[in-house]
Order: C-alpha cells, then sequence, then structure tokens
C-alpha cells in the first residue's frame, strides 16, 4: 500500500509539473544569493516576452537541488557545483542534468564599518570561522570580540565557503543566518560582526565594510568591488542553473531554454546592474553550446 501512494504521489507531482510547464508556466528555485539576480533578468525577459510565465525562489542552493532531484522543478538555481552524493541522487533517480554557468560572484568578506580591520588572509579567515581567533585585537584591529555570520547548511554559500576556506567544520558559534540579507543587517548593527555574503548584497549599503583579501600566489590583496580583479580574487565563483536535460531539450522545455540563451546574450546589464559579474565570451559560448541538443 505505501509503495502504491509513493507511486501516485509521484506521478501527480510528474503531471503537475508537465502541466506547468504545458501553460508555459516555470519554476525557478535555489540559491539565495541568485534570486534577486534571477528574478531581475526574469523581469526584463517576460516584457520583452509576456507570455511566460516565470517565477523565481530562494530558500538555498540545497533545497533547489533537492526540488530537481526530486522531480518538482526543471531548473535550480546553485552558487556551488554538485555535491558527489547529489550527482548520485539525480542518476538514481534517472534526472540527466546540465550545470549551465550564468555568472560570476566575488564573494564579499564584511565587517562592521567602525572595524579598523581592512584586510585578512585566507588563513586568518579560517582561524577567525573555526573559532581559533575570537577578538579582533588579535589580528591588530580594536580589542572587541568577534561575532560570526553565516548561512545554513541548505546553502551553496555555506557550502562554497566551508570548501574553500575552512577546510573543515565552521565554530559552533557562528550564528546561522537564513538569508543573505540577515547577514548584512547583522553586522552593520554589530561591531565585533563578521560575514560572507554575495557581491550583489553589498552595493550602497551603509554600515558595513568589504575587507580586500589576499591572493596566496602572488601575495597582494585584491578587492571584490572591482570586477577587473576577478582573474585574482581568490572567493571568486560561478552561479549556475541546473536543468533537467530531458526537459530543456523537450517542445514543453522551451521557455527554459530560451530564457537561459537569453540571460547569456543580452543579460549582461542587469547581471552588472543587480552586482555580479557576467561570463567572459568564451565561457558564454560553451555554455550556449549546452543548450543545443
Amino acid at each position: 500500500m505505501k509503495k502504491i501512494k509513493k507511486m501516485f504521489l509521484l506521478f501527480s507531482l510528474l503531471f503537475l509539473l508537465f502541466m506547468s510547464l504545458q501553460k508555459g508556466e516555470l519554476i525557478i528555485k535555489g540559491s539565495d544569493t541568485m534570486v534577486n539576480l534571477v528574478a531581475a533578468l526574469v523581469e526584463k525577459y517576460t516584457k520583452e516576452n509576456p507570455r511566460a510565465n516565470i517565477t523565481v525562489m530562494g530558500g538555498g542552493s540545497g533545497v533547489g537541488i533537492a526540488g530537481l532531484i526530486d522531480k518538482e522543478i526543471v531548473c535550480a538555481n546553485s552558487s556551488r557545483e554538485l555535491k558527489e552524493s547529489e550527482k548520485k541522487k539525480l542518476k538514481e533517480n534517472g534526472v540527466d542534468y546540465l550545470e549551465i554557468p550564468i555568472a560570476y560572484d566575488l564573494l564579499c568578506i564584511i565587517v562592521n564599518e567602525k572595524n579598523p580591520i581592512e584586510n585578512l588572509t585566507l588563513s586568518e579567515l579560517k582561524d577567525i570561522y573555526q573559532g581559533k581567533v575570537k577578538n579582533w585585537q588579535e589580528l591588530k584591529s580594536f580589542n572587541n570580540p568577534i561575532s560570526l555570520y553565516g548561512r545554513n547548511p541548505a546553502s551553496g554559500t555555506y557550502e562554497f565557503f566551508k570548501e574553500v576556506v575552512l577546510k573543515g567544520d565552521y565554530s559552533p558559534d557562528m550564528k546561522q543566518m537564513a538569508g543573505t540579507a540577515a547577514i548584512v543587517d547583522a553586522v552593520a548593527q554589530d561591531v565585533g560582526g563578521i560575514g560572507y555574503v554575495g557581491l550583489g548584497y553589498v552595493k550602497d549599503v551603509k554600515g558595513i565594510k568589504v575587507l580586500k583579501i589576499r591572493n596566496e600566489k602572488d601575495g597582494k590583496y585584491y578587492t571584490p568591488l572591482d570586477v577587473a580583479n576577478l582573474p585574482k580574487y581568490p572567493l571568486a565563483r560561478p552561479l549556475y542553473h541546473i536543468v533537467n536535460k530531458k526537459f530543456l531539450y523537450a517542445d514543453i522545455g522551451k521557455v527554459l531554454r530560451d530564457f537561459i540563451r537569453w540571460e547569456l546574450t543580452r543579460g549582461d546589464k542587469i547581471i552588472e546592474e543587480v552586482g555580479f559579474v557576467p561570463l567572459p565570451q568564451s565561457e558564454k559560448e560553451k555554455a550556449l553550446k549546452l543548450l543545443e541538443k
């Protein structure tokens, strides 16, 4: 009986998904970092294509990917690459997928504007977020306890920072925030606060300061606020649409296919306005080829 109920539920989800796509409706769900970016792109696209009905939802990269695995959606936003465990689940559930980059983010390390510190190394950042350094004075800044702010495990930013910077676990003292904007607000109000947020969330924000981060290869410090630093800034990362290939290449996937093609060919201005970095032309061409059968 349980097996029959599960099969019925799965059939119902697939039927609803099929019907929504037939009507031109499309849900893109996932990365909190990307939600404002993709929403802005969708707004412009649907003005030019008023028959398209696209909804953008956040919740975290992990939430979007889980929806893709369960066949609840056909496109997930992700601020990180797929984990091996997720690739395995997608394969087990019969979901053939593509990871399509659409832009770059230069992950920003922010502190309160009253903090005199200007830059950090990756090693110092690691020690801070693993709780080995607990007072700003230890980093030749002011005498004030450090308050850690970050995302929750469903977030792609949480995973990216953990893999690239920590290479281990976070301090249990880190406050896990539900969204990126919540981190910005918390640091702006906490003189000892530090957080990591997408580039699109620091534009024209008062109460915070964006730190320079050292590139270990050349020993120089780079700010993410200058997009020309993309090749050398150590916390740069691509942002992805992860899509179900079966639907992308089918007739019912026309809206999704056309939207992604539009993003890659006509979305640069919006990407920059929101605060992210367009793909280099060579990477755009590779991404566009993925849309071809």
